[in-house]
């Protein structure tokens, strides 16, 4: 990043880069706490069900809850935002996750740690809009995409850690989560421990200044020339002149409605192609391997200890492949990464079940042979790195390009919506497809791993260097 400043090529006066990169990264410890929470109940899966007696379907349900609330929270946080300013939702939405953990971690049925998981997933939909808002919102033009990556790159850190305490807190308990470590059992520490990150979040909120937009919205424009001074410098001047902008801005922006998306085939075009990608993201069964990974591999007789470090082996490749995306994804562009991730992740899901089909079952408990496990693991993993260095990140990227900017809101909405309901549909039927058939289930991902090939190379547009003013051509 350089050093403490760096010319601004917006106001051409000194960027405070790493005040900037620090707010915003106060900002992504809201997408921290979205892959913790959507990962940690990976490790407490089969403790759960053994806890409470509960099948497969009642089991899907309970962990796929949160995507229900996740849901309701992404709906209603632009609105709580717009009324309550983005510093209140970060607040509201770390006292939720706070008060998921703790209620998650005591439960006294199955039904209320799925409510709990509601709560939770409220407080996940509600980062996943303000923390990307917010840092757009306070970050100088020429670092926003940096700055926005972290976001992501959150995310995924977020689901390793959530990972290592689950094997860390395993160990401290003999090596299974469902023997008891104090008071309780090992699976309701998992669970109870992310209230100390909700708390971090809840601090952080309380350092960072409000969005300028936000308060050049409610009549604050002192408060915003302040702000805009410290993160982007300038003359007095040059900070007038972006007062003036937002309020320009402002004056032209309206609300765009669902009817705004209406088109001959019922919706435009380039919405239906939004949500199919949003919904292939989601249809591979990527979000098997970070809820169920564990017990995955457990299924197929893996010991559970050994089970929860291979979870935590596949969160780093989640890693470093969002590395890689971030610096391939202006290089070579959206389109090509699309195109190689979907054919890396159906030829490794394919391989995954063919290894997964060579299990046998001994007795009652199912047994991999060595060679085709190693098979597995490598395979699996294979699918994961895919995924991160494309679609993990690269169709974020493109839903927030390939709209055009008069319905951008509710393309985003609708898109949104799509994969969340894709998230849970994947997640609330594995443990039925699983107990069905685990080689089958993973054929299937890998057929929706294929086609997502061939939709996107006919109906994808590449969108690296187009101008805004393009979007509308390429939406038609």
């Amino acid at each position: 990043m350089g050093g403490a400043g760096s010319e601004s090529a917006e106001t051409g006066g000194e960027v405070n880069i790493v005040h900037v990169t620090l707010i915003a990264a106060a900002a992504a410890m809201g997408g921290f706490l979205f892959g913790y929470d959507s990962a940690v109940i990976n490790g407490a899966v089969d403790a759960i069900q053994e806890r409470f007696g509960v099948g497969p379907a009642t089991l899907g349900f309970t962990v796929a809850a949160a995507l229900l609330g996740s849901a309701l929270g992404a709906a209603v946080a632009g609105t709580l935002a717009d009324r309550f300013g983005r510093i209140r939702v970060m607040q509201i939405a770390g006292v939720l996750f706070a008060a998921s953990a703790l209620g998650s971690a005591l439960p006294f049925s199955v039904w209320d740690l799925t409510l709990w998981r509601v709560v939770g997933g409220i407080a996940i939909g509600m980062a996943s809009v303000i923390a990307p808002t917010y840092i757009a919102e306070v970050s100088p033009a020429a670092y926003r995409g940096r700055l926005a990556a972290l976001q992501q790159l959150a995310i995924v850190l977020g689901i390793a850690v959530s990972q290592l305490v689950n094997y860390a807190v395993a160990q401290s308990a003999d090596g299974s989560a469902h023997n008891d470590l104090g008071p309780v059992q090992a699976w309701q520490w998992m669970l109870g421990i992310e209230v100390l990150p909700a708390l971090i979040y809840l601090l952080l909120s309380l350092t960072i200044p409000e969005s300028p937009r936000y308060l050049v919205r409610t009549g604050r424009d002192a408060q915003a020339r302040r702000i805009l001074a410290e993160v982007e410098g300038g003359s007095v001047d040059q900070v007038e002149r972006r007062i003036a902008e937002i309020h320009t801005a402002l004056g032209t922006e309206r609300c765009p409605r669902l009817r705004d998306l209406a088109g001959r085939y019922g919706l435009m075009p380039i919405v239906w192609i939004g949500m199919a990608v949003s919904a292939f993201q989601q249809l591979v069964g990527i979000n098997v391997i970070f809820y169920y990974s564990s017990s995955m591999w457990q299924s197929v007789g893996i010991a559970e200890s050994d089970s929860l470090l291979l979870s935590l082996f596949t969160s780093i490749v989640n890693i470093l492949g969002t590395f890689v995306a971030i610096m391939l994804v202006d290089r070579l562009g959206r389109k090509p990464l699309l195109l190689v991730g979907s054919v890396g992740m159906t030829v490794s899901l394919a391989l995954t079940a063919h290894a997964f089909s060579h299990a046998r079952v001994v007795g009652e408990q199912a047994q991999l042979p060595y060679g085709w496990a190693v098979a597995a693991l490598v395979s699996a993993s294979a699918f994961v790195l895919f995924f991160a260095l494309s679609w993990g990140v690269v169709v974020w990227v493109l839903l927030g390009e390939m709209f055009p900017l008069r319905v951008r809101a509710a393309a985003m909405a609708v898109a949104t919506a799509t994969q969340w309901l894709a998230n849970w549909l994947v997640t609330v039927t594995f443990p039925t497809l699983r107990d069905w058939n685990l080689s089958g289930a993973y054929s299937m991902y890998a057929a929706f791993a294929l086609a997502s090939f061939f939709f996107v190379w006919r109906f994808v547009r590449e969108t690296r260097g187009k101008t805004l003013e393009e979007m509308e051509d390429l939406a038609r």
